[in-house]
């Protein structure tokens, strides 16, 4: 993956947290800091300490160019890499809510475009990013996308970028409902007598073991909730409650997935 990049070079516009995990994960692999241009108003102490070029002049001819900044500073960003435009240059963008006809428009509609959404736990290496390319982007470009987010966690292809409302709507905004669970379980503990430290470190603790235990098992979730469910047990009494179709979870995450999908909409439209 890295050859291509080592002989032309890559920029990564904007190096915050994911910028950083990103750029973090390359050099582990094995990409040399000298084919690496940042370019950050503000760069860490790390960044500078890594090798990499940053804010310097730019490669002729870069293999990628990675667009890490928030959709509101696109447009003071973008001047600095448009030039590679209707050219072999691969974009590749994980602004939330920027579409591919958006960077079409700015960038040239012959320029290979990859849209790609990653989630926070990416900050540490364990997150999962989808991902979809314009019909410009080669079979060999969608593999170095890949290749190159495989550095924060997993990445899917989507079959179209009409995926990818839902997509922002499960997991781009999940980690925000599975947070919002931990507080509300903790809050639940302390209500029945647990001092709040402790609520909080078994409800964080809980959530992250079940998480691990559901991804690596090999059994589906529902069959993991089977196996810890005791008919009349305590986990069934509060299931009962959990599972109620409209109250509990079937219902209000239905609607709440379905709230952030139509302000995903919103937001790209």
């Amino acid at each position: 993956m890295f050859e291509e990049i080592a002989r032309r070079g890559l920029v990564l516009l904007g190096c915050g947290k994911m910028g950083s995990a990103m750029l973090e994960g390359w050099l582990t692999q094995g990409l040399e800091p000298g084919a690496v241009w940042v370019i950050d108003p503000k760069p860490s102490d790390w960044v500078t300490g890594t090798g990499v070029h940053v804010n310097e002049a730019l490669p002729e001819s870069p293999a990628v160019v990675l667009i890490a900044v928030k959709p509101q500073m696109m447009g003071d960003a973008l001047p600095d890499i448009d030039r590679y435009g209707n050219g072999s240059t691969l974009y590749v963008s994980i602004a939330a809510g920027t579409t591919l006809g958006f960077f079409e428009d700015l960038l040239g509609e012959a320029s290979p475009i990859v849209r790609a959404m990653p989630n926070t736990p990416a900050a540490v290496g364990r997150g999962i990013t989808a991902i979809v390319g314009n019909p410009r982007v080669a079979p060999a470009q969608m593999d170095m996308a890949e290749g190159l987010l495989d550095a924060i966690g997993q990445v899917v292809r989507l079959e179209d970028e009409g995926q990818m409302d839902a997509v922002t709507a499960v997991s781009g905004s999940g980690p925000a409902y599975v947070f919002h669970l931990i507080e509300t379980m903790a809050a639940a503990g302390v209500a029945e007598g647990l001092p709040e430290e402790l609520a909080m470190r078994l409800a964080t603790a809980t959530v992250a073991g079940a998480g691990a235990l559901a991804e690596t098992s090999g059994e589906d979730p529902g069959q993991l909730r089977v196996n810890v469910t005791s008919p009349g047990g305590t986990t069934a009494a509060a299931l009962e409650v959990l599972m109620e179709e409209e109250a509990g979870f079937p219902g209000l995450l239905k609607r709440a997935v379905k709230a952030a999908a139509e302000r995903s909409r919103e937001l790209a439209g």
